[in-house]
């Protein structure tokens, strides 16, 4: 079986200087530029492969400086500092010289500790009963994911009404479905539409400028969740001058909180 879309959109070459190649996909297209979760992940994948890795992702932040233009780029991804069961990253995306990503990323060993989710996740349909959303035609990566709405559906009604609330709550996976690790976690923490568009219907232009996404996972829960859905929380917490920012929460159907995640947003009318 040939790799999926989003494997071959994450793939990187290891260059003789550290340093990793990679390319743009057009399946993971949006209206400007890629998908920002499929960067991220990109950005996530070097460490993922770098030979001095220690551990599993805990958290990684990622910067969008801009727009990466079709094409290839450069993944510079360097341990700043390495502990005992603690390892620090920085990490920098190129093209033609100049930076579109800065991040950093947090790995470590995980422990054997006492354990609990406070956030739980909210009672919702079942994905069989839930309709699968068809989203815009002229969006490529849209297309790479179920995403099944029980509350808060992308707007029919473009009429710049204020709703009074942002909150969406869906069901959501890779399509076709592939078995979860995290740098399709990653991803998936970025699928939400704008909270902007949820709480006042009017297609602004946007653009995510930093976004963080907290693994509270380890590879055996990853594996238990296998290719099955995952139930998405996404709200909004505040709108002024131009930028707003919006928080979500990844469970797999089981119940176990996967992902949480924050980013702040761009916008203007």
């Amino acid at each position: 079986m040939g790799a999926s879309a989003f494997d071959a959109a994450i793939a990187l070459q290891p260059r003789a200087d550290g340093m990793f190649l990679g390319h743009t996909s057009p399946a993971y297209a949006n209206m400007v530029g890629p998908f920002g979760g499929v960067t991220a992940a990109q950005a996530l994948n070097a460490v993922l492969q770098h030979p001095e890795r220690l551990g599993d992702p805990i958290s990684l932040t990622v910067n969008f400086a801009a727009a990466l233009a079709d094409g290839p780029f450069t993944v510079i991804a360097r341990p700043a500092r390495t502990n005992r069961s603690t390892q620090h990253w920085v990490l920098e995306i190129q093209q033609q010289g100049q930076a579109v990503l800065t991040g950093t990323a947090f790995f470590g060993l995980r422990r054997d500790t006492w354990s609990a989710d406070e956030h739980t996740m909210p009672a919702v349909p079942p994905p069989s009963e839930v309709v699968q959303a068809q989203g815009p035609a002229r969006v490529e990566w849209v297309k790479r994911y179920e995403m099944r709405f029980a509350e808060g559906a992308i707007p029919t009604e473009w009429d710049g009404k204020d709703r009074g609330v942002s909150r969406t709550r869906l069901w959501l996976r890779d399509s076709p479905p592939r078995p979860l690790d995290f740098a399709s976690l990653a991803a998936l923490s970025d699928v939400f539409f704008p909270r902007v568009w949820r709480r006042r219907p009017m297609l602004v232009p946007i653009g995510t400028v930093s976004m963080t996404v907290y693994f509270h996972a380890d590879q055996a829960l990853l594996k238990s969740t296998g290719d099955g859905y995952l139930l998405g929380q996404c709200q909004g917490q505040a709108f002024r001058n131009g930028f707003f920012d919006q928080t979500a929460q990844l469970w797999n159907q089981g119940g176990d909180l996967l992902a949480t995640t924050h980013q702040v947003v761009y916008y203007k009318e």
